[in-house]
């Protein structure tokens, strides 16, 4: 093609068709005297890519310092109206340093029917120069990048439509499109979230708007993600505002609102009621002993949100400030987004993933409550007695609970134990009772075993990270901890149904169903959160476990990929042996004798 415009076209025609097309800043220069298209002595740019290269000015190659990090977000208006934060997770974003915090490539606009179908013309039936060249289609297309190229320096004049998606920071795009952190040492050069110098200073104050507290807790493992520090602070600064203000002080007394969330993961046979009950009892006993309301949520299926909203608009009047903490990975950011779907308001843009973590600092997320109040999204608190919060990644997805939870019930009696995976175990040490109805709930990835306690050691030895997974790998067990023992005196009156349970931060639990007391040693890694508690379930598996291991599809095809590699890799050392020993023997020719 380049021939023919060569001898058809002038060369400063040819000069005026492709420099539109010029997107980067590389440059191209053409000698005088080897070219015969050449062009007036000059440096011409021309266009390496034009559907992928991006404007230079929207990712400016700067040796400038990289600009101070923090997680304070866009909380402070005056102060982040000069920074841009991502929306997804409230970092501060930069464009110039792909190896810190928040980078950022801005992508170019797209016409809404980019998408339509193009009409393709069979290249036999093309001529050498094709009509649409002819009738300066070209120069047609030249016309709409030159339009392009105007909208991007005036944003104002852009299709609304394409500016429905905000631009996000490259970690917010790897986790909402792949599902992980492309590069988890970046986080790491961010300063911790200091929560009571950056939040708690903020709604103890005894002025300053109405200040909701919204305590956001995990039904699937409730201990384990309630936030015990805020509790204990809230409440304190709940007595001594109110105080003051008592006194005709000043005087600003949170609300706390404490919410359950993924309530659809647990069996649907629950009371309501009775659920109720139950959260209220473990929050009291956590320190939340000045609870407004309390409600139970789905985000996922919509499930009460809109009294969740209706509560919370009242409680925070028309300019009040509204702050969502709770443990990384409750889902804070999953019920803020479905709050701003029910609404109907601005549908806020924050991250959702199953990942510890995923918000790095605070977003204003504003349009969803009434008047100028203002939702606040925080970053996830570290509770370091989730055993969930060692895992790898990979460890996470056996652990994480996607689905409604099922029992697995086994019915065992003294000198006998049940393991989870490689993260728990239970031991049956002392009964009057002759049977315990054990239940195991769980995610449904991990594998069971029940066998007698005298056997632990070869389980320890053989099993752990192979068939018992997690840990995934025999280095891991070691990598998690040392396990430690922890003892359990408990007591039921009825077999039928639990009436204790044992739960572990970050893993599970055994509800325990007896008739008498018994003596119970539970195992896990130093360090975990293992507590005694009231069943919160209290109904079992109408089919009992039997003995040996029980374990799920996805650990099932690991282990046999695994052996099979094994195997391969033993037959090949054996193959290679047999020829390093064989003896070298040489055949004598017959007519050399």
């Amino acid at each position: 093609m380049i021939i023919i415009l060569r001898n058809n076209l002038s060369p400063s025609k040819l000069k005026h068709l492709f420099i539109p097309l010029s997107y980067s800043t590389y440059t191209y220069t053409i000698s005088l005297q080897s070219n015969p298209l050449s062009f007036p002595s000059q440096t011409n740019p021309f266009c390496q890519n034009p559907t992928k290269t991006l404007i230079p000015s929207l990712r400016p190659f700067s040796s400038s310092p990289p600009l101070p990090l923090s997680r304070d977000g866009n909380y402070d208006e005056s102060t982040s109206q000069n920074l841009h934060i991502c929306p997804g997770c409230g970092v501060q974003m930069q464009n110039s340093h792909s190896n810190q915090p928040g980078f950022f490539i801005k992508p170019t606009p797209k016409n809404p029917d980019y998408k339509s179908p193009i009409k393709k013309i069979p290249i036999a039936d093309e001529t050498q120069i094709s009509d649409s060249l002819k009738r300066g289609v070209i120069r047609e297309m030249m016309v709409g990048t030159e339009e392009i190229m105007e909208n991007l320096e005036n944003p104002e004049t852009l299709n609304p439509k394409l500016l429905e998606k905000p631009v996000v920071c490259s970690r917010c795009h790897s986790l909402r499109h792949y599902g992980r952190v492309k590069d988890p040492t970046v986080e790491n050069l961010l300063p911790d979230f200091d929560f009571d110098h950056t939040v708690g200073r903020r709604f103890s104050s005894v002025t300053g708007p109405r200040t909701v507290v919204l305590m956001v807790v995990d039904a699937s493992d409730f201990d384990g993600s309630f936030p015990r520090a805020v509790a204990r602070l809230v409440s304190k600064t709940i007595d001594e505002n109110y105080s003051s203000w008592k006194k005709g002080k000043s005087g600003n007394v949170p609300r706390v609102v404490l919410v359950v969330t993924k309530i659809d993961l647990l069996p649907s046979s629950i009371s309501p009621n009775g659920f109720e009950h139950w959260v209220r009892t473990r929050a009291r006993e956590g320190g939340a002993n000045k609870l407004t309301s309390v409600h139970l949520v789905s985000a996922v299926r919509d499930w009460g949100l809109k009294n969740l909203v209706d509560d919370v608009a009242a409680l925070a009047g028309p300019r009040g400030h509204v702050w969502a903490i709770g443990a990384q990975n409750a889902g804070k950011s999953t019920l803020i987004n479905a709050i701003g779907k029910c609404v109907g308001g601005d549908v806020s843009h924050l991250t959702e993933a199953p990942v510890p973590g995923t918000t790095l600092g605070i977003v204003r997320v504003e349009g969803v409550l009434p008047g100028q109040a203002k939702l606040f999204d925080t970053p996830g608190l570290l509770h370091p007695h989730q055993l969930s919060t060692r895992l790898t990644r990979e460890e996470q997805k056996l652990v994480h609970i996607s689905k409604e939870l099922k029992p697995r019930t086994y019915r065992i009696k003294v000198g006998h134990s049940v393991h989870i995976a490689g993260l728990m175990r239970l031991d049956i040490e002392e009964s009057l009772a002759d049977s315990i109805y054990v239940t195991v709930w769980a995610s449904p990835y991990l594998p069971l075993h029940m066998g007698k306690t005298e056997n632990v050691c070869t389980m320890l030895e053989d099993h752990f990270g192979r068939q018992l997974q997690p840990p995934i790998g025999e280095s891991r067990v070691e990598a998690l901890g040392k396990w430690e023992r922890k003892e359990f005196r408990v007591s039921g009156n009825w077999w039928d149904s639990s009436s204790v349970d044992i739960a572990a931060a970050g893993i599970g639990w055994f509800a325990i169903g007896l008739k008498g007391e018994a003596t119970l040693g539970v195992w896990t890694y130093d360090g975990v959160d293992v507590i005694l508690r009231n069943a919160l379930i209290p109904n079992r598996s109408r089919n009992f476990e039997v003995a040996g291991f029980t374990v799920s599809e996805i650990v099932s095809k690991a282990d046999k990929a695994s052996n099979k590699q094994r195997s391969k890799n033993i037959k090949k050392r054996k193959t290679k042996d047999l020829t390093a020993s064989a003896p070298l023997t040489i055949k004598a020719d017959s007519d050399s004798v």
